[in-house]
């Protein structure tokens, strides 16, 4: 059941009976609140076992980008990320994530860092993305776009996949970049 053995299963079943058990018991007043104890305790149980599931924000079937440890600084002082200091430029960042990372300038000191490999498709040489403006197109023959403010694709409403998001930290004219 689950993919998990049915000893440990067993296990895990003991357990739960075993504090359920005590938290009935320590529920127990006299018979004439027996009923209402025990429906409350049932309500509980049917809620809490309900409400447990899986994360259900992930897509599965947007699978095809590694979850890669991602800590990139980049000062804007330098020439290759001084166009970042003006709104609707973006820079491509090589050798981080699955295909690079790309930072989009929306001006007044916002900033995005977005995985510059389609994921929409499996890493290859075609997969990384180009930026053109504040727009990320794919290589491949579809030629995905996407948008580089909100990371959603564009022109294209059957792709599942957004783009892949990283964390960004201002200090100054220094961004740092994690996930």
């Amino acid at each position: 059941m689950f993919g998990i053995k049915k000893s440990r299963m067993n296990e895990i079943i003991y357990k739960y009976t075993k504090y359920l058990t005590q938290f009935a018991f320590c529920c127990k007043l006299q018979t004439y609140y027996n009923t209402p104890m025990r429906s409350l305790f049932l309500i509980f149980l049917f809620v809490l076992l309900t409400n447990c599931s899986g994360d259900s924000v992930n897509n599965p079937n947007c699978k095809f980008l590694l979850d890669i440890g991602v800590n990139v600084t980049v000062n804007m002082n330098l020439p290759q990320y001084s166009q970042l200091q003006f709104a609707g430029n973006s820079v491509y960042i090589a050798n981080y994530g699955n295909g690079g990372i790309i930072v989009a300038s929306l001006g007044n000191n916002q900033y995005f860092a977005w995985d510059a490999s389609d994921p929409n498709h499996t890493p290859s040489s075609c997969s990384a993305l180009e930026i053109s403006g504040l727009e990320g197109i794919c290589g491949c023959a579809d030629h995905n776009k996407y948008s580089l403010v909100n990371g959603q694709p564009l022109e294209n409403a059957s792709l599942q996949c957004a783009l892949k998001n990283y964390r960004i930290e201002q200090n100054g004219n220094t961004l740092l970049i994690s996930n």
